[in-house]
């Protein structure tokens, strides 16, 4: 409920009894759940009759449609003043005492003109006439800020700087910013100096330029916390015997291993233990090629079992090419099934030779099938070695194609190109493709180093 209060001041009209004086008429508004209440109050009268009679008239005017606006008007001023007067009650603490809050009230009121002729009798339509047509003069709005003195004056009031006050030096040195990720990058780079994890992964080596440019690796590593989901795994990896200066290599190439679960690595490795891998071939094979612990144990079996199977090998022979070339274990078995295809079909060897060539080179399995038929029709075709002196030095079919095609050629040249092991002059096939231009000069072609790069000009 919501009570208002509006004084209006009148002239009493002539008489006997109360001559000159001044009529204070209040209405006193009070709303509420939809229903309305005025009330008329009367001051400053010596005769109860005359007071009952404009009482009577008053309650008709004021229930009248010329009144009504005024009276709305004045609540909401009232309204306004009520909010006035409890944020001065905030700024000066305490309660105003009693007779600057009637004076603020009277501030706060509205004081209407003197209307020259109020007429008592019975003729109301007059009354009503003259009072909708007499001017309002409102008073200073109850809403006036507060006075800029007062509240200088105040003890307990902070003076607040100015947003356009220049800084001195000392001040624009001591602010600071927090630091933030930035919202979007194409680059790792912006990102390492707020990071702690790319900062300590930059300090181990890891080459975030690589993984920057493989989808969602990035995203992934800003997400990981350093002490909760690095650190672990590299503890894992040390326990395991890899070497610190190998964890740079094994996260650039396999960033995943930082959020495979450890109990899973555990088993992983305790699975290639239980095989009889020693813990330094286990250490060695994960350095070699970091994927190996992201694969389940199931899929570690099956291809164990493959090569077993496929060259008819031991148990030992097949630890042996694996460890040597752990990523058997990690790459897709049809590039190998197709190898040993090409092998034993286009190349003609046997399979107790194929057994050989990949104990003793297991790149082949994985060499590229084209880049391999090439060197061999080289050698065996072109050179005329035959298929067991291949099978004798498979370390040719790794070499390079363009370093065996120049020293034959050079050789030929000089009349010195003899591979039969049962002819004079011979020269063996590792010896060709393994030794260094000044070594091949000086031994196999008997000439100088200057001779052979001139030759190669020629070609």
């Amino acid at each position: 409920m919501v009570r208002t209060s509006t004084t209006f001041p009148f002239l009493l009209p002539v008489s006997n009894t109360c001559k000159g004086k001044r009529l204070t008429l209040r209405v006193s508004c009070c709303t509420g759940g939809g229903s309305s209440i005025i009330a008329t109050t009367f001051t400053s009268f010596s005769m109860t009759s005359s007071c009952a009679r404009l009482c009577l008239r008053c309650r008709r005017f004021l229930s009248s449609k010329t009144l009504t606006p005024v009276v709305q008007y004045s609540t909401q001023v009232y309204n306004r003043s009520l909010v006035t007067s409890e944020i001065k009650n905030e700024l000066f603490g305490g309660n105003m005492k009693t007779q600057q809050a009637r004076q603020s009230l009277r501030q706060q009121t509205f004081h209407y003109c003197d209307i020259k002729h109020l007429v008592t009798g019975s003729n109301e339509k007059r009354l009503a006439v003259e009072l909708s047509t007499a001017d309002i003069v409102p008073c200073k709005n109850p809403l006036m800020p507060v006075n800029e003195r007062e509240v200088q004056s105040d003890p307990d009031a902070v003076a607040e700087p100015s947003a356009l006050r220049e800084l001195t030096e000392e001040e624009a040195l001591s602010i600071t910013v927090p630091a933030a990720l930035p919202p979007a990058s194409t680059s790792l780079r912006d990102y390492v100096d707020k990071s702690e994890t790319l900062n300590k992964l930059v300090q181990l080596g890891v080459d975030l330029w690589k993984l920057e440019q493989r989808p969602n690796v990035g995203t992934m590593l800003l997400k990981l916390d350093f002490d909760t989901d690095v650190a672990p795994r590299l503890l894992f990896l040390k326990d395991n015997g890899v070497e610190e200066s190998r964890f740079g290599y094994i996260l650039t190439h396999n960033p995943f291993i930082l959020t495979e679960d450890l109990e899973n690595l555990h088993a992983r490795v305790n699975y290639l233990l239980s095989k009889k891998f020693s813990s330094e071939e286990v250490a060695s094979m994960v350095s070699k090629a970091p994927y190996l612990l992201n694969f389940s144990v199931k899929r570690l079996d099956n291809r164990l079992g493959f090569y077993q199977q496929q060259l008819k090998l031991s148990a030992v022979n097949t630890r042996n090419i694996v460890a040597r070339l752990p990523r058997l274990l990690c790459r897709s078995l049809e590039p190998v099934k197709e190898n040993l295809k090409v092998c034993e079909i286009e190349l003609g060897f046997k399979k107790n030779e194929i057994q050989h060539i990949v104990l003793t080179i297991p790149k082949v399995l994985t060499a590229n099938k084209k880049r391999l038929i090439q060197i061999f029709n080289f050698l065996h075709n072109t050179m005329n070695v035959p298929h067991h002196l291949i099978t004798k030095f498979p370390q040719v079919l790794n070499s390079k194609f363009l370093r065996i095609r120049e020293r034959h050629m050079f050789l030929k040249y000089l009349g010195r190109d003899q591979y039969d092991p049962d002819l004079p002059n011979y020269i063996a096939l590792d010896r060709l493709v393994s030794l260094p231009d000044e070594a091949f000069c000086s031994e196999l072609a008997s000439t100088t180093l200057e001779d052979f790069y001139l030759f190669q000009k020629t070609l």
